[in-house]
């Protein structure tokens, strides 16, 4: 797990990585901004082939909001905008995230990576231009650790899923609390099964490199099957894994109802891949590790 820091693009921090483990292939689960810091799990080899799971997956993070100031982006690298003065208390500030618990809908920014007829959004708003953008559904799981600083600084730490924009809760709680805001740091924690305690800078995996060589990177290396740990688990028998490995749906009692699996072949306890529970009963491969 990376440790980005901030001011490199997700990109610029993945291409490093890349060079670092000598990698034919590698690729990030989601991007952060260049002001961003936190975990960026990188993926190599047929690893990147699992890595859209990640994507979907949930995601926590320390933001500290600056209250009283709006910007073009949202965050601290856009222009601002807007200056309002600030009179909040902390338990309205509080109060003002509870709102936000739950199931709730965000518009996307103006600057957000999301595509308009091929074009991302963020490169349309430095021309100027400015689309519609629909509502999103998101999940803000859990909202803690709530302090005000300095009467217009306010630190939290939130828990929320796929497609979440930190920025616009961010933007929605200033307008709650009717001073406007924009985020003004943010790191992420943690990534699906991922916690913090399993990240490196890049300064960090250098050392190793230089103690111990390609072996001690390896070393850090996850198994596959850690990007789908929280799924529900499905054991084949040999024979049903030979043609599970055919591309064919199988039938097998150890299975959930429905969803997405991860299947394992039961004599090696060796991870074959991901899969869906078909109408019927049956398990079909959907993205398998290959040999």
């Amino acid at each position: 797990m990376l440790d980005k820091s901030q001011g490199v693009t997700s990109n610029g921090a993945l291409q490093m990585a890349k060079k670092m483990f000598a990698a034919a292939k590698a690729g990030h689960t989601g991007s952060l901004d260049p002001l961003a810091t936190g975990m960026l799990p990188i993926c190599f080899g047929e690893a990147t082939k699992f890595s859209q799971f990640l994507l979907d997956a949930d995601k926590r993070y320390r933001v500290t909001a600056q209250l009283g100031v709006a910007t073009e982006t949202g965050d601290a690298d856009g222009e601002v905008r807007e200056t309002r003065s600030v009179n909040v208390t902390e338990g309205q500030v509080a109060e003002a995230l509870e709102r936000f618990l739950g199931d709730i809908e965000q518009i996307p920014s103006m600057y957000s990576a999301i595509k308009h007829q091929g074009t991302p959004l963020y490169k349309l708003a430095r021309e100027g231009i400015t689309v519609e953008r629909q509502p999103r559904p998101v999940t803000i799981h859990e909202i803690k650790d709530v302090r005000l600083e300095e009467g217009d600084r306010v630190d939290f730490e939130v828990a929320c899923s796929k497609g979440t924009y930190v920025r616009s809760l961010v933007e929605d709680l200033g307008e709650a609390l009717g001073c406007g805001g924009h985020v003004a740091a943010l790191r992420r924690l943690s990534a699906g099964p991922y916690p913090a305690e399993r990240m490196l800078t890049l300064e960090q995996l250098g050392e190793i490199k230089a103690e111990g060589g390609f072996e001690a990177l390896d070393e850090l290396l996850l198994p596959l099957s850690t990007s789908v740990a929280d799924w529900p688990r499905v054991q084949l028998a040999e024979s049903a894994a030979h043609y599970l490995r055919q591309g064919q749906p199988v039938m097998t009692s150890d299975r959930p109802l429905d969803g997405w699996v991860s299947i394992y072949e039961a004599s090696t306890d060796t991870f074959m891949g991901v899969g869906e529970v078909l109408e019927d009963g049956r398990i079909a491969p959907r993205r398998l590790v290959s040999g």
